[in-house]
């Protein structure tokens, strides 16, 4: 009977054993998979915080050439508004130095003289 007792008890034991060691593999496969997606997360996040941070940059960047071009296009309009009326000025000096020179023109070659 002491012989039977411990052949039933290794016996329950090895089918504890057997039952348990997919219930340890199914745990060691999850810890795993939690594992390699922790690792993704961690991954994910940061290429969010450089992604982040490239934007960040561009965005001032663009802010601040906008801001440029704004400056240069009140310079740029000023630059014009000086350019046309340079071009006034010299169509009203051109206007009369004409007529100068028209008058000379009158007074060296009297109209009855030839």
């Amino acid at each position: 009977m002491r012989y039977s007792l411990s052949v039933v008890t290794l016996l329950i034991a090895a089918t504890l054993a057997y039952a348990q060691a997919p219930v340890d593999d199914a745990l060691h496969r999850g810890q795993r998979k939690a594992g390699a997606a922790f690792g993704e997360l961690q991954k994910a996040e940061f290429e969010t915080k450089q992604a982040e941070q490239e934007y960040r940059q561009a965005d001032a960047s663009h802010k601040a050439a906008q801001k440029r071009a704004d400056e240069l296009k009140v310079q740029a309009e000023a630059a014009h508004k000086k350019f046309e009326a340079a071009k006034g000025r010299e169509a009203a000096a051109r206007k009369t130095y004409d007529t100068a020179v028209e008058a000379v023109d009158k007074i060296g070659h009297p109209a009855g003289k030839k």
